[in-house]
């Protein structure tokens, strides 16, 4: 206790630290109250049957990523989903199309012009989206629940929408630009956050009243739910090192290298990332069959809807394991990592210099990235099964699945940002160890 008091007071001593954790926390608190502002022309008394779709099934998740605005007919209704799919697209984009390969390569204009593509996309995605949101309204809704009526409402309330979720991206470009980093991230998880004690409190509320078991299954939820949150901060931090030896250098009167170093590549080098594309493709067929009548894709999109079914978890554990794959192979570079160790004199022991080094560490990644991705895709799946064992809809989302994984990843990155600003002006870290593994770390060369 005495050594966390201390951190604190550090951390307030360092001025840039201090006014980024301000800035950090007062755009929060803009977002969190823009979730609650209602789309003008919606009555907020009468939003009893949006809250009861948005309680279960898939809509429950996105109502889950956007902090409860999507049941509240908030102006941040559609959430930064939108955006994180137009991610997903822009970086497909980039292993296909020579255009954007380029782009990649040049460094910051070309991340600049990417950003630019990403944003352009969202727009077009939210014009998409807002007319769907729009029409469930009109769907879950009595009619004297709208004040304004016909294309009017329509057509302000898809441009309050987009305009919501636009501003919702600006926020959390803002929070990594001016505070400490990890914007969207944050953003989403601030939004699961502000579901826990509503969840919990209803699971609370249906042990005791139910006759489902009163204190002792709920101590036994507890303890499963710990279980699990121990083991998904065991994969965002497990790492496999491998070893590199370093050749003797003689400088002057001065001896460099002849030591051992590690090189720590991540089982989970992707982190949460592969959770929240896979997640936001998941959206994708309910928000297709809500624009066609047709009942074949009615059917389809009642299939994804329904989170503990066969099918959707079977496609979304798929799906996390393939974007892992290629979210490792985006961010961990197999040979700059080989070129940075041979500029430095280093080397793998029993392997080659070169080609056959940079083909070792590509087959390293392959072998610990497959039960990687597979405990993540068993970690998101987790809650359908917790669900069929009796645990309420809300509270079961923390029970692995994607807020659970968003929870652990962000809060690690998170505080080893700020452990790195505590490190730098050579105060104490967060930890003894003075280290704190978030799942933003890549693996370099030493």
């Amino acid at each position: 206790m005495k050594r966390l008091v201390e951190t604190i007071r550090n951390i307030w001593r360092i001025e840039d630290l201090r006014k980024r954790i301000l800035t950090t926390l007062g755009l929060i608190l803009i977002y969190r109250l823009g979730s609650h502002v209602v789309l003008p022309g919606v009555d907020p008394n009468m939003l009893a049957g949006l809250q009861q779709q948005a309680s279960k099934g898939v809509l429950g998740l996105l109502d889950m990523f956007s902090g409860g605005a999507f049941s509240r007919a908030s102006v941040f209704g559609l959430g930064i989903m939108p955006y994180i799919s137009a991610s997903i697209v822009v970086q497909l984009l980039g292993i296909a199309v020579p255009y954007f390969q380029r782009l990649q390569r040049e460094g910051e204009s070309g991340r600049k012009r990417i950003n630019q593509i990403t944003r352009y996309l969202t727009l077009g995605i939210l014009l998409l989206q807002a007319p769907t949101y729009i029409a469930n309204l009109h769907a879950q809704l009595p009619p004297e629940a709208f004040a304004i009526k016909g294309a009017l409402f329509t057509i302000s309330s898809v441009i309050i929408l987009t305009a919501g979720t636009m501003f919702v991206m600006w926020l959390g470009e803002r929070i990594t630009d001016k505070g400490i980093g990890n914007g969207i991230s944050l953003i989403i998880m601030i939004g699961i956050i502000a579901r826990l004690p509503l969840a919990f409190a209803q699971e609370l509320v249906s042990r005791f009243t139910a006759q489902a078991g009163g204190l002792v299954m709920l101590l036994v939820e507890i303890v499963i739910w710990f279980v699990i949150f121990m083991l998904t901060i065991a994969l965002v931090q497990a790492v496999r090192r491998i070893p590199v030896q370093y050749a003797k250098r003689v400088v002057g009167n001065r001896q460099y290298g002849g030591v051992r170093q590690y090189i720590p590549l991540k089982v989970n080098s992707a982190g949460v990332m592969p959770i929240i594309f896979a997640q936001a493709l998941m959206f994708v067929p309910i928000m297709i069959s809500g624009f066609s009548d047709s009942d074949t894709m009615s059917r389809f999109g009642a299939a994804f809807a329904d989170y503990t079914g066969f099918w959707y978890n079977a496609v979304f554990a798929i799906m996390i394991i393939l974007f892992t794959y290629f979210y490792t192979a985006v961010t961990v570079n197999p040979q700059q990592m080989a070129e940075d160790m041979k500029k430095n004199g280093g080397f793998i022991p029993g392997v080659k210099p070169g080609k056959k080094t940079v083909e070792f560490i590509d087959s390293v990644m392959s072998r610990i990235t497959l039960p990687g991705s597979i405990f993540l895709a068993v970690v998101a799946i987790m809650p359908a099964f917790a669900i069929l064992t009796g645990v309420n809809n809300q509270f079961a989302q923390f029970y692995g699945g994607t807020s659970l994984l968003i929870l652990v990843g962000v809060v690690l990155d998170t505080l080893q940002q700020i452990e790195s600003h505590l490190m730098m002006r050579h105060y104490d870290g967060l930890t003894k160890s003075g280290r704190i593994k978030g799942r933003g770390q890549t693996a370099s060369a030493l």
